[in-house]
């Protein structure tokens, strides 16, 4: 038995939950794996998975072992890396995925950047307004705009963001600032139904409440919903980075600042820390610098 190709298996199975996502992450047979595990259960003579017909889960001693075999493979990862930056420049495939406008404004001008100054490296930037399984379609970094949920993945903070109601200053000057958000309910509003839709949400006095708006233009995607906005079609309700050009060329102007619910954090996320590439730590501190400035 290949002992640490063995341990690459198991943590690979734990961490996709998957006999099969396994064997397709190893570009290898359902069997194999199956193969694999066997042997190593055999040699530790324990257990390390419970398993049905449905569903995998790993034991008291898999949960024990998982941890040990993340230290091992990250030391082994640490010596190679250790070797190769000191013999050459980083090299290698690094995938980052990012919501579509955040990726368009701060996320691909930073991968740009980064490539500039390490011309062996390869980066592909996949934009999705959706939340990507970094494991499942094999994705080593992403930008997240939402508390973390997925206990698989480590999550470095880089700032957070508002939701914002705007207008441009000729509409404020035609028809007034609102002073509470109940006012919003006889304004015209531009919506972006892919996004927040017509239920537009507040906090007054840690209360939580909504607000339903109409109008009569409607976007699914933000950027043209925000020119909508610049030209003066009424208000409209964005994150704060998205804003942010059109509030510093006076083209935008926040309101109702004092009823925004609570800030939303960004992170730069990835799989296990202790079982990252040189080339992808070296990227992760690359954009950690980078994306610090994206608020209004």
């Amino acid at each position: 038995m290949d002992k640490l190709k063995a341990i690459q298996t198991f943590v690979q199975i734990a961490e996709h939950g998957s006999l099969t996502k396994a064997a397709r992450a190893q570009q290898t047979s359902l069997p194999a794996v199956v193969r694999k595990l066997a042997s190593l259960e055999a040699h530790l003579g324990a257990r390390l998975f419970q398993r049905t017909t449905r569903r995998i889960a790993l034991t008291e001693e898999g949960k024990r072992y998982l941890e040990s075999c993340r230290h091992v493979l990250a030391a082994v990862i640490e010596a190679d890396g250790a070797l190769i930056s000191g013999a050459q420049e980083p090299a290698g495939q690094v995938t980052v995925t990012a919501p579509v406008l955040f990726g368009h404004m701060h996320v691909a001008p930073a991968v740009t950047r980064f490539l500039q100054r390490y011309d062996k490296m390869r980066c592909s930037v996949l934009l999705h307004d959706r939340v990507v399984n970094l494991l499942e379609e094999g994705i080593d970094v992403g930008i997240r705009i939402s508390p973390l949920e997925d206990s698989s993945l480590v999550a470095l903070p880089l700032g957070s963001i508002r939701r914002v109601v705007v207008a441009s200053p000729d509409y404020l000057r035609r028809v007034g600032v609102p002073k509470h958000p109940n006012e919003l309910r006889e304004a015209n509003c531009v919506l972006n139904i892919a996004g927040v839709g017509p239920h537009w949400g507040f906090h007054e006095k840690s209360r939580a409440f909504s607000v339903q708006v109409k109008g009569n233009l409607d976007f699914n995607h933000v950027a043209p919903a925000l020119e909508a906005c610049a030209a003066g079609m009424g208000f409209g309700r964005f994150f704060s980075y998205q804003v942010a050009p059109f509030v510093r060329q006076n083209r935008l102007a926040a309101v109702l600042e004092a009823f925004e619910p609570p800030p939303r954090p960004v992170s730069i996320v990835y799989p296990n820390a202790r079982m990252l590439p040189t080339r992808t730590r070296l990227f992760i501190d690359w954009m950690r610098e980078e994306l610090q400035d994206f608020g209004v």
